[in-house]
Order: C-alpha cells, then structure tokens, then sequence
C-alpha cells in the first residue's frame, strides 16, 4: 500500500499552509504595529504590507463586534503611488486574498477585509441569528461556498445572486431577504436588482466614520493655522467616533482633506486648502 508524499499534498493543503505561514507573520507584525506611532508607521512601500500593518493597529471596539477593515483612502495615504495600489489590490481580490466593499457612507468609500476575517464576520452574524431563532440559515453555507468563492466584484444582480445559490439548493424568496438581513448583501438604491457585497455588522460603523472625520476636521480648522504637530493629533481622543484618531488621520490624509508637511520638530497635518 503507497503512501502519499507530503510534498504532493493538494493545492488547497498548500494554499492553507501558506495561509497560515501568512497569518503567523502578520500577528508577528501585529504587537509592534500596535506599538508604533504613526509617524513611524505612516508610508510604505508594498500594499500588502501595509493592510498587514493597519489590521494589525485596527482599533479594539467595545461592544461592537467587527473584524478588521481598512479603507481604500487609507492605502492611498501610506502607499505614494496609488497606481500601485489599485493594481496590487486588485490582484489580491483575484487571488482570493481579500475582497473589496463599497461602504453606504453616500462618498466613494471602499473598505478592504482580508478574506479571513470576512469569513469570520459572517460567521458571528449567522451565530446572532440562530440565537435569535431565525430559519433558512443554511443559505449562509450557499453563499459562502457558491457566490463568494466565484464572485468577486462588489456587487451581484439578484439573477446571478439566485442562479449561484441554487448550486447548493432550492432557493425561496425569503433565504434572500435572510441574507439582507444577515448584512451580507444590500440592496442597491438606484436598481433594487442588483446588490452590494457588504460587510456584516459594519453600519455602526459608519455612522462613527463620517463624525469622526468632521470632529478632526473641525479641531484643526479651529487652530490658528490650521495645523497641528502628528505625534501631538494623535494622542488626541475623538468624542464622535468608535474608530481611533490613527484611523481617521490615515483616511482624511489619503483622502486629500488632510496633508502632511516635514518640520525641523517633526510632522505636521494641516487642513488642505480648498
């Protein structure tokens, strides 16, 4: 009886291993991401390192129960050359390392979650479901195996939404509205047949995104020029948002409402002139 080589494992053991090898450098990287300044953190030269580091230093929130996200206007403000990182983002999003959403802030925000991590997500949502007794959970497992793994733009038609979760099983109407309501999928405004991809849990998220941005934005346009020493803004706490001061400046300096200027003392943000 012949044995199987290691070394011929298959390729979903060999993309696991390095899945985990990834993991393991990342939470490496994590305790002395936590620990830097932004300072000393603020631009890099290769996305996926950068999206290491921002999960790494995402804000612990309490009584909210949400993975790691980073914002697209975040990579732009560490990474110079957002060519660069659109082109490296979407090669991830290709190769299943993580996937893009767009966020229902009414700007053009995206947010980026490892794959992992919005596994997990999805995971707990379907846990607060059965929790609440709710049936037809089975459709998550459809949508995981089915739609997720073969569709990876940011939104589905409702056709093509139906005709991949039959692969797992008889779709009825109301599996869809469970999935809606799971915070998987949101109707879009503009054609109620199409969806977004979303992230579950995040709405509460954003309503804390948009006031945090006009809190810091509105603490510097008070000073008298406008600016503000780095390492000074960000220990600063924001009273309006659950995301922390290093969040928000990454996003607002990536955004181009905030920029960065080398002083003899250090960094300075400033408000962009309008």
């Amino acid at each position: 009886m012949s044995t199987q080589d290691p070394s011929s494992s298959s390729p979903s053991k060999g993309t696991k291993r390095r899945r985990d090898e990834e993991e393991a450098a990342a939470a490496d990287d994590a305790e002395t991401a936590a620990s830097e300044s932004l300072e000393q953190s603020l631009t890099f030269s290769d996305t996926l390192v950068a999206l290491r580091m921002m999960r790494a230093q995402f804000p612990h929130i309490d009584k909210v129960s949400i993975r790691p996200f980073v914002l697209r206007s975040q990579l732009y403000s560490s990474v110079v050359d957002r060519t660069q990182v659109d082109r490296e983002l979407e090669s991830l999003r290709r190769t299943k390392v993580l996937r893009i959403f767009k966020l229902n802030t009414g700007q053009d925000d995206h947010a980026i979650m490892f794959l992992d991590d919005y596994l997990n997500q999805i995971e707990r949502a379907v846990k607060r479901m059965e929790e609440k007794n709710v049936h037809d959970l089975e459709v998550f497992e459809w949508f995981k195996i089915h739609v997720i793994d073969t569709r990876l733009e940011p939104n589905i038609s409702h056709q093509d939404l139906c005709s991949l979760l039959s692969l797992g099983g008889k779709v009825k109407d109301n599996q869809i509205s469970v999935l809606i309501n799971g915070g998987v999928i949101i109707r879009q405004l503009i054609d109620p047949s199409m969806y977004w991809f979303a992230i579950p849990n995040v709405g509460s998220m954003l309503k804390g995104l948009s006031q945090g941005r006009k809190e810091l934005l509105s603490l510097l346009s008070r000073r008298r020029y406008k600016e503000m020493l780095l390492a000074s803004l960000e220990k600063k706490r924001l009273r309006l948002s659950p995301l922390d001061m290093r969040f928000h400046l990454r996003d607002l300096i990536g955004s181009g409402h905030l920029k960065t200027i080398k002083t003899p003392t250090g960094l300075v943000v400033r408000i962009s002139k309008e």
